[in-house]
């Protein structure tokens, strides 16, 4: 789950969620994945695809029936159903997804009759997985707050400083513009 969740901190250099996975077999990586939807602009590059691919190449073979997939957040529905697709026995993952997790969290998909179960082990190094997806949405709201709020400033026709534009008309005596904007903001 470390390297899962060094992978994660690669995906948030990029700016995308920090989600890793890694994929083992008898306790060697042969997979390793993050996210990159928005780098790669493609809806199914998720951490888990990534990893399994790389696995699939790494051993020749879609079944990855020998193998352990660690992932910092609860796979969403695509990536279980590869998950179940590769024949993956056990699936460890950090942090549950209220949102989309299908291991649990929403549905539990490997409780449908599928042809094929994964083990399930949840909360693994939880708290650090959880603290990277929070720390990352917070960032991510801050800096979207302060876009908007320099937009509107923009569109009211000042700067994002508060100072006055360079370009100021003519018929504005331009010492007294310090003075105007200043009672503006009392």
């Amino acid at each position: 789950m470390e390297e899962a969740i060094l992978l994660a901190r690669e995906a948030e250099k990029l700016g995308e969620v920090p989600i890793g996975c890694v994929i083992t077999k008898d306790g060697a990586i042969v997979g390793r994945g993050y996210n990159r939807r928005e780098t790669g602009k493609n809806a199914l590059a998720h951490a888990e695809l990534t990893a399994i691919d790389e696995a699939c190449r790494t051993l020749g073979g879609w079944r990855l029936w020998q193998c352990r997939l660690y992932v910092t957040l609860e796979p969403c529905p695509m990536c279980t159903g590869a998950i179940i697709n590769a024949r993956i026995p056990v699936v460890v993952y950090g942090a549950p997804d209220p949102k989309a997790g299908s291991m649990g969290s929403v549905i539990n998909l490997t409780d449908l009759p599928y042809n094929h179960r994964p083990e399930i082990i949840s909360g693994v190094l939880e708290a650090p997985c959880a603290h990277l997806l929070t720390g990352f949405f917070r960032s991510l709201r801050a800096r979207k707050k302060e876009e908007k709020a320099a937009r509107r400033q923009a569109a009211d026709g000042d700067t994002v400083t508060g100072s006055p534009s360079a370009e100021v008309p003519s018929y504005i005596d331009k010492s007294t513009i310090s003075d105007y904007d200043r009672e503006l903001t009392e």
